[in-house]
């Protein structure tokens, strides 16, 4: 291990991270929690940048955020939804890294400390951890790598937030999250991932997941179930359509994340609509595309068996009776 940090070698002296927070009609108490767990880390103001975009919210909460510090840089803009509001981070970013963070969400201290220890030591483009729904979490002094993102996306189920990832904005070039879509992190971490060159993971739980009966991810209503199954069927076609431009190494890591995330798809279609017809018109579409029969790949025991039991009508007709009994 290096005497110095490997980020105070930056001449430009720029930021280490720039957290994007991503803000809309959340209370201000959570938006406040999360601004605090920002500056509990052990991150001076040079080496910090705060960024919160508002997303038009019904009420400004500027004048908090002024009280937890005056370095803040807080955006206001009109709701356009999360994408565009990162894609707005993403152009004010000055930092080495990036870390988005949601929010009603928190980082946890002595956690995401250990993250900050990868990217100041490491020669690292992307840092992976863990989330939680507990407020408290012991920190882990593990560290897988480095790696390539595309090898780690090979051998691994990818988790869907960009919110666990911290990773270098030099490696995001163009890449912007899709705008006007649900399931954007869908679209955007396989990409990212595949531009990482040295990679390390940790099982820190590092981000704190709130889980809110009225947000968003959290929704009942079945037309809103229909419009994000639609928006996550689109996603998965997208990643299709570039995978034929990808290196060798690159489509068989992209080849596993669509065949991740499209039996995702089934599972949640059977379980938000509990419809057979519906079902069979997603799979003759995914059909089409050739993407169902999911692949006759060993990626883990779970996509063995929901690749088996989807693969007849019998299977699926049982599946979603087991389903609907978990659920009840």
């Amino acid at each position: 291990m290096p005497t110095q940090p490997i980020y105070t070698q930056n001449k430009e002296k720029k930021p280490l991270v720039s957290f994007i927070v991503t803000y809309y009609n959340e209370p201000t108490y959570m938006l406040k929690e999360c601004v605090n767990s920002i500056l509990a880390l052990s991150l001076n103001e040079s080496e910090r940048q705060i960024i919160v975009v508002d997303d038009g919210s019904e009420v400004s909460p500027v004048n908090d955020l002024l009280e937890l510090s005056p370095n803040i840089i807080y955006v206001r803009q009109p709701n356009q939804g999360p994408s565009q509001a990162r894609n707005t981070g993403i152009e004010l970013a000055s930092g080495s890294f990036i870390q988005f963070v949601d929010g009603d969400d928190c980082l946890l201290t002595s956690a995401y400390e250990q993250c900050l220890d990868i990217v100041r030591y490491k020669d690292t483009d992307m840092v992976l951890f863990q989330s939680t729904d507990k407020t408290i979490s012991k920190p882990i002094t593990d560290a897988e790598g480095p790696m390539s993102g595309t090898e780690y996306m090979t051998h691994h189920n990818l988790r869907g937030s960009v919110c666990t990832f911290l990773f270098n904005k030099e490696i995001l070039h163009d890449l912007r999250f899709p705008k006007g879509t649900f399931h954007e992190d869908e679209e955007f971490v396989p990409q990212i991932m595949l531009r990482a060159e040295s990679l390390y993971t940790t099982n820190n739980k590092a981000y704190y997941y709130r889980k809110r009966k009225n947000s968003t991810m959290h929704k009942t209503d079945k037309r809103w179930h229909i419009r994000r199954l639609a928006d996550a069927e689109q996603v998965i076609y997208r990643l299709k359509e570039r995978v034929d431009y990808l290196p060798v190494k690159e489509r068989i890591a992209m080849d596993r994340r669509i065949a991740q995330l499209t039996m995702d798809h089934i599972y949640n279609v059977i379980t938000l609509t509990h419809d057979e017809t519906h079902l069979n018109h997603v799979l003759q579409r995914l059909s089409r595309r050739g993407l169902f029969p999911l692949p006759d790949k060993d990626y883990t025991t779970k996509y063995k068996y929901f690749r088996k039991m989807t693969s007849t009508a019998f299977g699926r007709k049982m599946l979603m009776m087991a389903l609907r009994v978990k659920k009840a």
